[in-house]
């Protein structure tokens, strides 16, 4: 896999965006079709004229917030959104060929604890707050699972490299080497992102939890980084476990954009079909469930890896 030109660093930013402004109108079609409302064209234009919206409402502000950790926050997640985004091949290219680009791809969603909870913190304000405490809970329990699904991807292809991990799966996509690593992944996303049934931190119990203070722009910067997350976290499952860029006929590029739209699609029908977790009973499902399962999928794959050795 050779890195890409230069341009691309414009080029992948752009792609991304397209993909999550995509799942946002997924979303809004399947919140119609769940609130009974009859489906029409302007539904999928909705995420566009919230977008309008919140650029023309003037921003609020509260009693003595810390501005910079509020702005910071909110802005912070698009940014490492996009950096996240780097090591994520298209294709045959790729705009950073890390050695440990899955490492990096882990530490640019680990800055994600921070950032959310500086976005709840900075608003001073109760809800905000408790929201943010309530995604760093939320952490300590996708976390470790989702870090030994990303070794175990790591050690199928034994390399850290993204593209030696697609170059692993020539004969076998992992995801049928590794499917509870595969699914242990999704759930991963879906918690860093706060999507769907880990929603929790912005939650309508807490008024929107993080967002509950965030209006005007800081609200829309918050939320394109949200929808930036959920994208780049299908699109990372591409070369992972689906093959990356591998299929006939089309070239690889295509393939990789037709499985993260696929990724994505399935991670909006689960944000409207599967209820909402309380924090502390996902904490008990992922330590008592998802850590045992993908353990056990680990020594599988390594058994797997000395018996082809």
């Amino acid at each position: 896999m050779a890195e890409a030109p230069p341009w691309t660093v414009l080029f992948v930013p752009a792609v991304v965006g397209v993909l999550a402004l995509a799942a946002a109108s997924g979303s809004a079609l399947l919140a119609a079709v769940s609130a009974g409302r009859r489906l029409a064209l302007n539904e999928a234009a909705t995420p566009v004229r919230e977008s309008v919206r919140l650029l023309m409402t003037q921003r609020r502000t509260t009693v003595v917030p810390d501005s910079l950790l509020w702005r910071v926050g909110g802005a912070g997640i698009v940014i490492v959104a996009l950096l996240a985004a780097l090591v994520v091949p298209l294709g045959d290219r790729v705009v950073l060929d890390l050695p440990v680009g899955i490492v990096w791809f882990n530490a640019m969603e680990v800055l994600l604890w921070v950032l959310v909870w500086m976005t709840g913190w900075g608003g001073n304000s109760a809800y905000s707050l408790v929201g943010g405490y309530r995604f760093l809970a939320q952490g300590l329990a996708y976390e470790l699972p989702l870090m030994l699904a990303l070794i175990t991807a790591g050690l199928g292809a034994g390399s850290l490299r993204v593209a030696d991990v697609v170059a692993a799966q020539q004969d076998l996509w992992f995801v049928v080497e590794m499917p509870v690593a595969f699914i242990v992944y999704l759930v991963g996303v879906v918690g860093f992102s706060f999507w769907g049934p880990l929603a929790a931190p912005v939650g309508a119990d807490l008024a929107g939890g993080v967002t509950a203070e965030l209006s005007g722009v800081d609200r829309l910067v918050f939320l394109a980084g949200r929808y930036l997350m959920v994208t780049v976290g299908a699109a990372f499952a591409v070369p992972l476990f689906l093959g990356g860029g591998a299929g006939p006929l089309f070239p690889g590029p295509v393939w990789t954009v037709v499985k993260t739209v696929a990724v994505l699609g399935l991670l909006v029908w689960v944000r409207w079909r599967v209820p909402l977790v309380r924090v502390d009973r996902f904490v008990e499902i992922a330590w008592v469930v998802l850590i045992p399962l993908i353990l056990v999928q680990t020594l599988a794959t390594s058994l797997l890896v000395l018996a082809r050795a």
